[in-house]
Formats: C-alpha cells, sequence, structure tokens
C-alpha cells in the first residue's frame, strides 16, 4: 500500500466506528481509538464505546487506547501519545494495518502531526528574547534543533517561538524526548447531512438512557467519584450527575444533554474544517452510503 495508516474521523453519530471495522476486518487490521474520553473504564454508554460493534461475523477486530485509565483519572495527550506508539508499533510488529479512528480533533491531531505537547512548561524570558527575532531568523534556528516535518510550526512567530521554546527544554530534559514517527496516513471524513446527524444523536441519546446510562452514572458515583470528577468529562457526565444531584429534573437533562451533543458534532466539523486548512487532505465520504460502497471505496483509496 502507498499508506502506513488509515485515518477515518468523524462527528459523532456519523457511523465512524463501524466503517472502521468493517475496512480493518478485510485488511486484516487493528484499530486504534482517537476518542479522548474512552479511554476510562467504567465509562461506556456515556462515551459510546459500543464495544460489542468491534466484530465481523461473529470474528472479533482488535482494538487498543480503550479502557486504559480508571474513571476519575486526568489523562493528558502527551500520555496519549506515547501509548499511541506503543500500540502503532506493536500492530507492525504483527504485520497488521492500523486503522485510527475517531472523533477528537485533538488526539487526531497530536497524532498526525506528532505533535510535542504540552508536557514543556512556558519560558516567558526566552519567548521574549525569541520575539525580537524575524520568522525567518526563527525558522533557521528551529531547524537547527530539529528536522521540521510540520509546516505550520513555521507559519507564523508565535508557532515557531513555542517550537523553538519545546526543542531548548527537551535539550536539558531528555527524559521527555521521543521521536514520533511520521506516518503516511490516508484521511477519510466521514459525512452527514445535518438534520439527519440531529435525528440520529437524538435516537441515540434516547437508546443509551434506556440502556442504563442514568445508572453507569450513579454507579461511578456510588464508587467514590465526586460530582466535579464526573462533570469534568463534560457532556453525558455532566448533566446525569446534574440530574442525579438533584440541580436538573430528567426532562430538562435531557433537552440540555441532547442539544449540547449537537453542538459538540458542530464544533468537531469545525475541527475538521481548520485542519483542512492547515493542509490535511481529508477525503470527505457519505455517511449514508451503503456499507459495502463505503468500504471499497476506501480500499480503492488505499491502492
Amino acid at each position: 500500500m502507498r499508506y502506513d495508516m488509515l485515518t477515518i474521523l468523524g462527528p459523532t453519530a456519523s457511523g465512524k466506528t463501524q466503517l472502521a471495522v468493517q475496512v480493518a476486518h478485510r485488511l486484516d487490521g487493528e484499530i486504534l481509538s482517537a476518542d479522548s474520553r474512552q479511554i476510562y473504564r467504567g465509562m461506556d454508554l456515556g462515551t459510546g464505546k459500543d464495544l460489542a460493534d468491534y466484530r465481523v461475523a461473529g470474528a472479533p477486530v482488535p482494538y487498543h487506547l480503550i479502557d486504559l485509565v480508571d474513571a476519575g483519572a486526568q489523562y493528558n495527550v502527551f500520555e496519549f501519545q506515547r501509548e499511541f506508539i506503543r500500540c502503532y508499533d506493536a500492530i507492525g510488529k504483527k504485520g497488521k494495518f492500523p486503522l485510527f479512528c475517531g472523533g477528537s480533533g485533538l488526539y487526531l491531531e497530536a497524532v498526525l502531526k506528532g505533535y510535542k505537547l504540552t508536557q514543556v512548561p512556558s519560558n516567558p524570558l526566552r519567548r521574549e528574547e525569541l520575539s525580537q527575532c524575524s520568522l525567518d531568523a526563527l525558522s533557521n534556528l528551529l531547524s537547527s534543533y530539529k528536522v521540521v516535518h510540520n509546516k505550520s510550526d513555521t507559519e507564523t512567530k508565535n508557532r515557531v517561538i513555542r517550537a523553538i521554546e519545546i526543542e531548548e527544554y527537551l535539550l536539558h530534559h531528555p527524559e521527555l524526548d521521543f521521536e514520533f514517527p511520521v506516518i503516511n496516513s490516508l484521511i477519510i471524513g466521514v459525512s452527514i447531512d445535518r438534520e439527519t446527524r440531529r435525528e440520529r444523536i437524538t435516537a441515540r441519546l434516547q437508546q443509551r438512557l434506556k440502556e442504563g446510562m442514568v445508572e453507569e452514572v450513579k454507579g461511578l458515583l456510588d464508587s467514590g467519584l465526586t460530582p466535579d470528577d464526573l462533570t469534568y468529562y463534560g457532556l453525558e457526565y455532566k448533566y446525569l450527575t446534574l440530574f442525579l444531584t438533584g440541580a436538573l429534573t430528567y426532562d430538562a437533562m435531557f433537552e440540555k444533554l441532547n442539544i449540547a451533543i449537537h453542538q459538540f458534532a458542530k464544533r468537531q466539523m469545525t475541527w475538521f474544517r481548520k485542519m483542512e486548512k492547515e493542509g490535511f487532505e481529508i477525503n470527505w465520504l457519505d455517511g449514508l452510503l451503503p456499507m459495502e460502497e463505503k468500504v471499497d471505496f476506501i480500499l480503492k483509496c488505499l491502492k
């Protein structure tokens, strides 16, 4: 294949996970999740893990980067990158093909751009010194520290100053440095029209409430997590906690949560459009096409 990896992204309720599972089955591949909340154990219905979907004709499709830490932990993108590399390398050693799938824009970009992220603190004095230099001079300085793979690093003075700040910090803290692989990934975006997306979001919320999402959140609270612990994770965990603590009625909870998920899906699409403006080539696919047509389209793109 021309590509090292396939990335399938899209907003919530677009059907991207089911599509990734079907493609992985055809390619003898394994899935790497790009979901910032599915890393937490015990947060299943609220994050839409749908682990039963990772099977085709009774055969399991392996997945990674799900259920990494207990609910209540605060996991950052730097940790995600390291775990991604470990799983990506393991998939390669088995001779399998990696598929990166999800809707968390920051996690997607952290892998696709290979960012060295915010474990590095800011240095106001050094920033002031560097701000006196021209963009060309800053770009040359950055090039003396590393090979610049991401053109966006040198698009503005603020970006290149931050990149220099990171490289200089890592010179003195090598324990934080690691090589992120340059991955040539085909990127497929799954798109559905706004009205269909709204209908799917509302129907899925109703279904997950019937399946026990309220009980899931109550169980997390009963296990010792505080309301603040859960509201930190937003969306379902925020509004269901407000309901369970008496701050919202059930109907008000449903209405506010439904609206919040719609708004979240809109922000996801805004992030993906931003990625395109920054140079990512996203091949958009109609999510309402029959599954076999979508799979065939992706397989042709990979060749």
